[in-house]
């Protein structure tokens, strides 16, 4: 008979196998006393630190379950699940403050867990943080719903069903409330029938109220206006400054002519992640690769100062049209480039609140734009306004450059107090959403 002793890592083994196995098999007590048997082999295993924790909380027994999660955490600092689990703990407690330190510490190791974020955003909301709840509550749902997840109950854990649709009723009430606010002062100063439209266009932006579009063939991305009259095309006569600016022309054809000698400058209109993602936007013909570039003077509301010292008589004219300007938002204006052979495919704008202007600059033949399937063939020094919220493409099936002026407009059917109840909307929307992590449009 072998009298050597077993080393104590095979019984450490051994019982965390059986500990395991006794989990899987539903037997949760019995994998709780294997577990404890585990610490007293090895009194830093985090895997039986945590279950034990959970079992401890589980049977709301919170001070222990702080103590297996608190050595458990401080074993394995950077184990965003392990952090996690010892919020809950805290929250159980009521311990809010505790709570909200240890799930941002989670969030900063992982800050798409979506799970610990929502248990973030309550303790929050408890700690009279209402506004910090609101982001994170809404951070939350979008980085769960951009996975599949909470769509439904069907695709939410039982045990987070309550909180989630808490959490959706939450946010609904916060946004109509932080975002309203911003029509207040205009309703006081133009009164409250100025305001009508604007508060529909808001209510229907955050689905309170359906959407009914007039032309079934329009579609805005991102924040639809009601009650403006509907067209693809605009016509001329809204638009009073068009003489202006198609007299200069030839003042604006110079410095663009400078630009493309140079070519410093130009960049893509569109920013691809992947060559892969190309295709879905653009299109090539016989003559190569598609290229759609912009020499931008504004980009997302930003001005180009180097761009426009480059062109200084075009900047001029730029400053003296009613281009729409929302800080961080609009206007786009550049000068749009398109090689031979490209095609852009059919997309949609954001809203139908500012509309599209070309100044066509250089318009070889066989170059044109649809949209909402309606043909227009650009004519040089001719402007041309449309409403992008269409389905719309555009083309250059010739052999030489295509180049367009585009530039952002108010829609002209708006009254000046609703243009200040957008800019005041889309400022607000966009911050906020900066606040969560979200794209800006």
């Amino acid at each position: 008979m072998n009298d050597t002793p077993v080393p104590m890592f095979s019984d450490l083994d051994a019982t965390l196998h059986n500990a395991r196995r006794l989990v899987e098999q539903g037997q949760a007590d019995l994998a709780g006393r294997s577990y404890a048997r585990v610490l007293e082999f090895a009194p830093e295993n985090t895997e039986a630190l945590n279950y034990l924790g959970l079992q401890a909380l589980a049977a709301q027994q919170t001070d222990q379950a702080i103590d297996f999660l608190v050595h458990a955490a401080a074993l394995e600092p950077a184990n965003p699940q392990l952090q996690s689990n010892l919020g809950l703990a805290y929250l159980s407690a009521s311990r809010y403050t505790a709570a909200a330190s240890v799930f941002e510490r989670t969030l900063q190791v992982k800050p798409k867990f979506f799970v610990a974020r929502l248990h973030y955003a309550h303790a929050l909301e408890q700690l009279g943080r209402d506004h910090a709840a609101l982001v994170n509550y809404f951070t939350a749902i979008s980085q769960a719903q951009a996975k599949g997840r909470w769509m439904s109950d069907a695709t939410t854990a039982p045990i987070l069903r309550d909180l989630v649709k808490y959490a959706m009723r939450y946010v609904d009430a916060g946004r109509k409330q932080l975002f309203d606010a911003v029509l207040t002062p205009l309703r006081e100063r133009y009164g409250e029938a100025a305001m009508i439209r604007a508060q529909r266009c808001l209510d229907m932006y955050l689905g309170e109220v359906p959407i009914v579009y007039p032309d079934a063939r329009q579609r805005p991305n991102f924040l639809y206006f009601p009650d403006l009259p509907t067209s693809t095309y605009f016509a001329r006569d809204l638009f009073p400054w068009y003489p202006a600016l198609e007299a200069q022309m030839q003042t604006i054809r110079e410095e663009l002519f400078a630009v493309l000698g140079d070519k410093s400058g130009l960049e893509p209109f569109l920013k691809f992640d992947s060559p892969a993602d190309v295709p879905r936007y653009l299109a090539g013909g016989e003559q190569g690769a598609p290229t759609w570039d912009a020499f931008f003077f504004y980009r997302h509301g930003v001005r180009n100062d180097e761009n426009c010292a480059r062109c200084p008589r075009t900047s001029a004219i730029l400053d003296a049209l009613p281009l729409v300007r929302i800080p961080e938002h609009a206007p786009e204006v550049c000068f749009s480039v398109l090689t031979p052979g490209t095609h852009i495919l059919k997309h949609r704008g954001v809203t139908n609140t500012r509309l599209v202007t070309h100044l066509p600059l250089v318009v070889p033949a066989d170059c044109a734009i649809s949209v909402g399937g309606e043909l227009h063939a650009w004519q040089e020094g001719r402007c041309v306004t449309f409403d992008d919220t269409f389905e719309h493409e555009a083309w250059n099936r010739s052999e030489q450059t295509r180049v367009v002026m585009l530039l952002d407009t108010w829609n002209p059917h708006l009254s000046s107090p609703e243009c200040e109840a957008v800019t005041a909307l889309v400022e607000a929307i966009g911050d906020f959403n900066r606040e969560c992590g979200l794209e800006t449009v």
